[in-house]
């Protein structure tokens, strides 16, 4: 991006040099250096690209001048410093909210397009059209490739695609995988690079404390087949005690700078009740409820409804929770929403209406992606049928 100054051409390089790698790895084996041989490999298209190019001579002068022998690339500040730049170039004001956030993933993250329109609950074609518009608008605007001085108006931006990246990892949309633990690893690695770069912002640190403890369950999460654990039946001595030690440090940092009152911070505060908590019987649900409640009049999603309607359910019981849950099967966003399905059939269950329960099961098994979310609600709606909750 930085060589040719246009996504659409750099995303088309880096699409040729990967070819060339299988081609060429293929009969002549791997490299020591993988990622330098990429990234030379790289700098010769553009070079070629630029030639054939008449109107853009200038600039392959310029590319050409600076040609090196070899690229090296090591895993240091620099290219720490580059990811977040072209993080934080996708989440440029000139574009929406909601282009940021559908860019970076697609770009950054390498989702497809299916994967972004269901982390957004929106329909393809829209996502498709939104990142197209997006990459038209800063190369209209020339934005440039670069970490910014004024960082704060796109860092909100940033926080929202880290999240949007882990939690695609955590659960993903679709695919064989219940759990992408590469996902998970690269927002957690984005996360402390934008915490260091912004030491004081009690909301990427929120960010950062809710990422640590929400992976420190992945191991647990999933059976050796792949099938999902629910949190009730997870073995909590599977749980990494060091990324719970460093969430909870982190929210006590929060405490000191006196931030604890935004979206992000509140998020790490409800998944810290379940990281104190031994056994999920002694889940402080009246206290996650009281912070799902903060959290909904801040910032107010469906997502955040639905989600405190399971906190209301164990901590009041079922009925409570299904007054919360009811409104939601009204908006359009979560039409198609298998998890509003799962949680409703759960919910029935457990207050004894089975038949309501193995539905809403099977509606969420028809809606989801996932191979193995498939599955588990297919069992769910199994169980139902035998009347057992």
């Amino acid at each position: 991006m930085r060589l040719v100054g246009d996504l659409d051409t750099a995303e088309e390089l880096a699409q040729d040099v990967f070819v060339s790698a299988i081609e060429k790895w293929r009969s002549e084996g791997v490299p020591d250096n993988p990622a330098a041989w990429l990234n030379t490999t790289a700098k010769f298209l553009a070079i070629d690209r630029l030639r054939r190019r008449d109107v853009q001579r200038g600039k392959y002068r310029l590319v050409a001048a600076s040609e090196p022998e070899t690229y090296e690339v090591s895993e240091d500040q620099t290219l720490a410093d580059d990811l977040l730049g072209l993080i934080f170039m996708a989440c440029h004001p000139i574009l929406s909210p909601d282009a940021r956030s559908a860019l970076t993933l697609k770009l950054v993250c390498g989702l497809s397009t299916e994967d972004v329109a269901r982390a957004f609950l929106t329909p393809v074609p829209t996502i498709a059209q939104r990142i197209v518009r997006a990459k038209k608008t800063l190369a209209a605007a020339k934005v440039r490739f670069e970490l910014p001085d004024d960082r704060k108006p796109r860092t909100d931006a940033v926080r929202e695609v880290i999240y949007l990246v882990f939690n695609e990892g955590y659960a993903a949309t679709s695919g064989d995988r219940w759990i992408r633990g590469d996902l998970c690893a690269e927002a957690l690695r984005l996360g402390r690079m934008l915490a260091a770069l912004t030491p004081n912002d009690t909301e990427t640190l929120g960010l950062l404390a809710l990422i640590e403890i929400q992976a420190s369950r992945l191991r647990a999460r999933e059976t050796p087949d792949g099938e999902p654990i629910m949190l009730d039946d997870q073995d909590r001595t599977r749980w990494d005690r060091l990324l719970i030690r460093r969430g909870l440090a982190t929210l006590d940092r929060i405490e000191q700078l006196g931030g604890t009152t935004g979206p992000y911070a509140l998020q790490a505060a409800i998944a810290s009740c379940h990281a104190r908590a031994a056994r999920y019987e002694d889940t402080d649900w009246e206290r996650m409820t009281a912070l799902y409640d903060g959290l909904a009049r801040i910032s107010p999603s469906p997502v955040v409804e639905l989600n405190r309607a399971v906190a209301t359910a164990r901590a009041f019981g079922p009925a409570a929770g299904l007054e919360v849950l009811e409104p939601l099967f009204a908006l359009p966003s979560l039409a198609q929403y298998h998890l509003l399905n799962a949680v409703a059939g759960d919910l029935h269950c457990r207050h004894g209406d089975h038949a309501t329960a193995r539905e809403h099961f099977l509606t969420a098994a028809a809606r989801t992606q996932n191979a193995a979310d498939r599955s588990t609600m297919q069992r769910r709606a199994s169980e139902c049928a035998a009347g057992h909750s």
